[in-house]
C-alpha cells in the first residue's frame, strides 16, 4: 500500500518500508514524540454511549473491495 509520510510527507510503501507508515524510524519516533507531549489527542466521543440502548444502534457495511479503488 502506498501511503504519504505523516511527519514529513515523503511518499512511502508498505511493501518496501519497514517503518510505514513512517519513511524512517526518525519520523515514527518523531510522531511518538508528538504523542508523548500531548500534541495529538484522541476526540471526545461525537455522541453518549451509555445512553444509546443496544437496539437504537445502527451497523453500517461499507463496501471497499478494488472496484472502487481503495486497494491500490
Amino acid at each position: 500500500m502506498k501511503h504519504c509520510c505523516p511527519i514529513c510527507k515523503k511518499p512511502t510503501d508498505s511493501e518496501t518500508d519497514a517503518d510505514f507508515p513512517f519513511c524512517s524510524a526518525r519520523c515514527r519516533n518523531l510522531d511518538l514524540g508528538n504523542w508523548a507531549s500531548e500534541k495529538y489527542v484522541v476526540s471526545d466521543p461525537i455522541f453518549d454511549e451509555e445512553g444509546t440502548s443496544a437496539g437504537d444502534r445502527k451497523t453500517i457495511i461499507l463496501d471497499l473491495d478494488e472496484s472502487h479503488g481503495y486497494n491500490n
